[in-house]
C-alpha cells in the first residue's frame, strides 16, 4: 500500500515537472473588458431619429419634435432580426447631431417626450434596452458630443449637459456594452436659434478624462469607442474595411477623436503602439446611415457583403452592420432579407472545420500545455507555443486523404498581445511544398480566401513576429461557392464586362436571348458590342456543375461616338449611374454622332447620396440637323421619387441624329439632372 502511494505521489510530481512555464505577455495587451468585447465579433448599428424624419444625414438642429412621429415601431423587430441574423448586440444613435433624443430627458425639450408618437410618453432606449434583454443581446449606446441644437454648444454649460444626459442614459437602462462617441462635431447649425458657426477645440473642449471617467463610475463594463479610443478605435472607413495590416496596438497618446489625418495615417494601428485599442469597422447596409426612401433598391448585395465580411472579422476587426430603421419604425424589409442572406452564407462558409478531422504537426513546442494539438480543439484559451527566442514555427497539418478547401482561418492568443507580422500557407504537391497564399498580422482572427486547393497536407509557417507566435486555432474550410449571376458593366465605348460572384466560378453567356450553358460562350476578358444585344450571363461552379440563374441585359447602341455640347454633361453618357449631369436650362441634347432608327429612350435619375432635379414631367424631342427640333411624346416618370430607377419611354420607330431631353418639372424644384441616357432601338 505504502508503496502503490509513493508511485502516485512520484507520478504526480513528475507531471508537474513537465508542466511548461507559460510565456510572456508582450505589451500591450488587452484588458477585461476588450477580451470580453473581441469575443462579440459581429453587432449591429440602430440609426433611428430625427433624421429619419427630416430625411437628412445630418440635422441641422432646427427641426421640431413634432416631425417625429413612427407609426409602427417596434424594438422587438429590431432585435429579433439582429439576433436571427447572429448579431451579439445593438447600439443605438440615442442622440444624433441634431440633438434630438430619444428618451424623455429632463434636461432637454427636445426629445420624444414632446413627440406625438405615444403622446410623448414614450421611451425607445428602454423600449430597445429591453428587447436586447429579451433576444439575449448586448445594447450599447451611441451619443454624438456635438448638438447643433443646443444654445450652449460651445461653451462650458454644454458638457454639463452632455455627462448629465450620460448619467442618465448609463444608469436607467441596464448593462451598457458599448458607448460610442462620434468623432464630427464643431461646424454650423441652429444652436438655439443662433444660426451660426461654432468651431470648438476637439481635444480640449469635452474634457475628456473626466467624461470616460463618469462612464468608467456608472458603467464599469462598457467599452468606450472613437477615432482614438479608449478601448476601441474606428477603422478609419465608412466601407467596413480593415487593412491587409491592421495591428490591434494604437500610438493612443498621439490621436483623438475628430482628428483629420486619423484615417491616414493611425487607423490602421501600430505594430508598436503603445495601448491595445482595437479596430471597429462600421458600415451601413445601405449607402445613407438614415432611411431613405430612394435607397430602397440600393441595399448592399450578398457578394458586397460578404466582402466586407472578409474584409474586417477577416482582418482582426469587429464589425458594426447598420440598419436605418423606416419612418414606420421597422427595419425594412429589403433590408431584412439581404442581412439574413448574408448570416446564411457565413454559417455556410465556416460550416465544418475540415482541420478538425486531421493531424497536426508542428516543427516545435514549448513543452506540455502548448502542444500543436491545441490549435484543433475549439478552445481559445489553450493555443500552441514555441520556445522563447523563436518567433518562427511551423504547423503542418495532414488530412490523411485528398481534401479540397479555399479558406484559411487563424487566431492567435491575443490576451497576452499580438505578435504574428507575417505567415504563408503551402500545399504538399509531389514531395514539394508550395505557396497557396501568405498575410501579414493575424490578431484574434484572420481569414485568406483563395481558390480551391486539393492536397493532403498543408503547412502554416510563421515567418516573422514580435516574438514568439501563440496561435490558438487553425481552421480549414471548403466554402461553396456563391451561386448567384455574375455581375454586369458596360463603357461608352461598348466594351463589357462580366464580374464573377467568386474567383472560382466560371461565366457563360448569350447574345441573343437564348439561355446559355456550359455549351455557351465562356467568359475570359472583357468583349465589345456595338449594337442592340440580348445578353444572358450564368455563373458556374465548375467542381459541381451547379449553375445560378441567368440574369438578362438588354443591351442597346454604343455611346462611343455620341456628343453633348454643355459642360459635363458628357456624364450623361459615360455609363455609369453614379455620376451626374446638372442642366442650367433643365435640358440635355445629344448628337448620336449618326441617324439611326430608335423606338425609345432611357432616362436614369440621379443615384448620388442626396439625390436632387428628378425629372417628374418631360419632353422628348428630335431632330435631323441640331437646329430644328420635333417633340415627340411627353409625359411623366411616375413614382420616381419613391422608386429612382431607369425610366423606359418608348414610341414608334423613327429615325434621328439628334435627340433632347427636357424637364418640364422637377420633383424638388432644382435643376434637372440626369445620371444617365439611353436610346432603344428594338
Amino acid at each position: 500500500m505504502k508503496n502503490s502511494l509513493w508511485l502516485v505521489l512520484i507520478l504526480s510530481l513528475s507531471f508537474c515537472a513537465e508542466k511548461a512555464a507559460p510565456p510572456a505577455p508582450v505589451l500591450p495587451v488587452p484588458n477585461e473588458r476588450q477580451i470580453a468585447w473581441q469575443e462579440l465579433e459581429y453587432y449591429g448599428f440602430i440609426h433611428f431619429n430625427m433624421n429619419t424624419f427630416s430625411d437628412r444625414e445630418w440635422g441641422f438642429g432646427d427641426e421640431k419634435p413634432e416631425q417625429f412621429n413612427p407609426t409602427e415601431l417596434d424594438a422587438r423587430q429590431w432585435a429579433r432580426v439582429a439576433s436571427e441574423a447572429g448579431m451579439k448586440g445593438l447600439i443605438i444613435t440615442a442622440k444624433h447631431h441634431d440633438g434630438f433624443v430619444l428618451w424623455p430627458s429632463e434636461y432637454t425639450e427636445h426629445s420624444v417626450k414632446n413627440s406625438p408618437w405615444k403622446d410623448g410618453k414614450g421611451d425607445i432606449i428602454k423600449e430597445l434596452s429591453e428587447a436586447c434583454k429579451e433576444y439575449g443581446l448586448k445594447f450599447g449606446i451611441y451619443y454624438s458630443p456635438w448638438d447643433r441644437n443646443h444654445p450652449d454648444y460651445g461653451k462650458p454649460e454644454y458638457i454639463t449637459y452632455m455627462r448629465n444626459q450620460l448619467t442618465e442614459l448609463l444608469s436607467n437602462y441596464g448593462d451598457i456594452f458599448e458607448v460610442w462617441f462620434d468623432g464630427a462635431n464643431g461646424g454650423d447649425g441652429w444652436y438655439g436659434g443662433a444660426n451660426e458657426t461654432r468651431k470648438v477645440d476637439k481635444f480640449s473642449y469635452y474634457g475628456w478624462p473626466e467624461t470616460i471617467e463618469l462612464v468608467r463610475e456608472l458603467q464599469p463594463g462598457a467599452m468606450l469607442f472613437s477615432d482614438a479610443g479608449p478601448d476601441v478605435r474606428w477603422v478609419g472607413n465608412e466601407h467596413g474595411y480593415a487593412y491587409e495590416t491592421t495591428w490591434s496596438n494604437l500610438m493612443r497618446d498621439s490621436v483623438y477623436a475628430g482628428m483629420p489625418e486619423f484615417s491616414e495615417k493611425w487607423a490602421t494601428g501600430q505594430e508598436d503602439g503603445t495601448h491595445w485599442v482595437p479596430a471597429e469597422a462600421d458600415v451601413s447596409i445601405r449607402p445613407g446611415w438614415y432611411y431613405h426612401k430612394y435607397e430602397d433598391h440600393k441595399v448592399r448585395t450578398l457578394p458586397q457583403l460578404l466582402e466586407i465580411y472578409y474584409k474586417s472579422i477577416g482582418r482582426n476587426s469587429s464589425l458594426l452592420i447598420n440598419f436605418p430603421v423606416d419612418t414606420r419604425g421597422l427595419i425594412h424589409e429589403n433590408d431584412v432579407d439581404a442581412i439574413m442572406k448574408f448570416a446564411d452564407k457565413v454559417k455556410e462558409d465556416f460550416a465544418v472545420n475540415l482541420a478538425s478531422y486531421a493531424i497536426a504537426e508542428a516543427n516545435t513546442d514549448r513543452g506540455k500545455g502548448y502542444e500543436v494539438k491545441n490549435v484543433l480543439d475549439e478552445d481559445f484559451e489553450t493555443y500552441w507555443t514555441t520556445p522563447d527566442g523563436a518567433p518562427t514555427g511551423e504547423i503542418t497539418i495532414d488530412f490523411g486523404a485528398e481534401t479540397t478547401f479555399n479558406r484559411l482561418m487563424l487566431q492567435e492568443y491575443t490576451n497576452l498581445g499580438q505578435r504574428v507580422k507575417a505567415f504563408v500557407l503551402e500545399r504538399e504537391k509531389d514531395g514539394n511544398w508550395e505557396k497557396i497564399a501568405e498575410g501579414t498580422t493575424v490578431g484574434f482572427k484572420r481569414i485568406l480566401r483563395f481558390p480551391d486547393v486539393t492536397t493532403t497536407k498543408v503547412r502554416i509557417r510563421i515567418t516573422d513576429g514580435k516574438d514568439i507566435p501563440l496561435i490558438s486555432k487553425v481552421g480549414i474550410y471548403n466554402a461553396p461557392k456563391l451561386l448567384i449571376a455574375p455581375a454586369f458593366s458596360r463603357v461608352n465605348s461598348g466594351e463589357i464586362t462580366l464580374t464573377k460572384p467568386d474567383e472560382a466560378m466560371d461565366v457563360y453567356y448569350t447574345l441573343d436571348d437564348s439561355e446559355p450553358s456550359t455549351a455557351s460562350p465562356k467568359y475570359s476578358a472583357p468583349f465589345m458590342i456595338d449594337g442592340a444585344a440580348t445578353l444572358k450571363a450564368i455563373s458556374v461552379d465548375p467542381g459541381s456543375g451547379q449553375q445560378s440563374e441567368a440574369v438578362r441585359i438588354e443591351v442597346d447602341v454604343a455611346k462611343a461616338n455620341w456628343k453633348v455640347g454643355q459642360e459635363n454633361a458628357e456624364r450623361a453618357i459615360d455609363e455609369n449611374s453614379g455620376s451626374y449631369f446638372t442642366s442650367k436650362d433643365n435640358s440635355l441634347t445629344i448628337d448620336l454622332g449618326e441617324a439611326i432608327a430608335i423606338k425609345g429612350f432611357t432616362y436614369m435619375p440621379m443615384q448620388a447620396r442626396y439625390p436632387s432635379g428628378f425629372i417628374t414631367n418631360f419632353t422628348f424631342e428630335v431632330s435631323q440637323d441640331g437646329k430644328t427640333f420635333t417633340t415627340i411624346t411627353s409625359g411623366e416618370f411616375s413614382n420616381i421619387v419613391n422608386s429612382p430607377i431607369e425610366q423606359s419611354i418608348r414610341f414608334e420607330e423613327l429615325k434621328a441624329r439628334f435627340i433632347r431631353l427636357k424637364a418640364n418639372t422637377t420633383a424638388d424644384g432644382n435643376p434637372a439632372t440626369f445620371a444617365e441616357i439611353g436610346v432603344l432601338t428594338r
